[in-house]
């Protein structure tokens, strides 16, 4: 397991403490819980994933590029890693993908399966889940008429996909 995924772990429990403080208050009639717990929860989510994925790439990195450090090719490496992480955001099945390929020479993602989960149906559903993600930051719901951005059940198949998904990242980087 790498230093990535406890770090990961910490951060995901954040996400699932504000969904259990919506499911705290969703328990009471008296009182309606602000979607907004559940967009946060969410958003928080997807954060933990970005910084899991920047994090065990720049740890895998410190470590298939250790003989070179220092060099000129390994400070050329290292700031190119840098201007690709400062560029990574929403990181979707194919972003992922390209930055493990192009530092590391392996499609990640065809190791993104759990359970009944295959590889293919991982980056569909990843990629749903971040638009949903963009969704939650970059849209107000005004009409409230409309769906929520989230249902509670969803955000907790949600949270729980995150975490398996970053599990299987790792036990692929751990193979490398």
């Amino acid at each position: 397991m790498t230093k990535s995924l406890n770090t990961f772990h910490q951060a995901l429990n954040e996400a699932k403490e504000l969904l259990s403080c919506y499911n705290t208050l969703n328990a009471h009639d008296e009182i309606i819980p602000p979607d907004a717990l559940k967009k946060a929860s969410l958003i928080m989510a997807f954060t933990a994933w970005e910084t899991y994925v920047e994090d065990v790439v720049t740890e895998l990195f410190n470590i298939k590029f250790s003989l070179v450090k220092g060099s000129t090719l390994g400070n050329f490496a290292e700031r190119q890693l840098k201007a690709r992480l400062k560029q990574f955001n929403n990181p979707d099945s194919r972003k992922t993908k390209q930055l493990f390929e192009e530092f590391f020479g392996v499609d990640i993602t065809e190791d993104w399966q759990w359970n009944n989960v295959l590889p293919k149906d991982a980056r569909i559903q990843l990629n749903k889940w971040i638009s949903i993600r963009g969704n939650a930051v970059h849209r107000v719901e005004i009409d409230t008429s409309q769906p929520q951005v989230i249902r509670k059940d969803e955000l907790a198949k949600c949270i729980r996909f995150i975490e398996e998904l970053a599990k299987a990242t790792d036990k692929a980087v751990d193979n490398l």
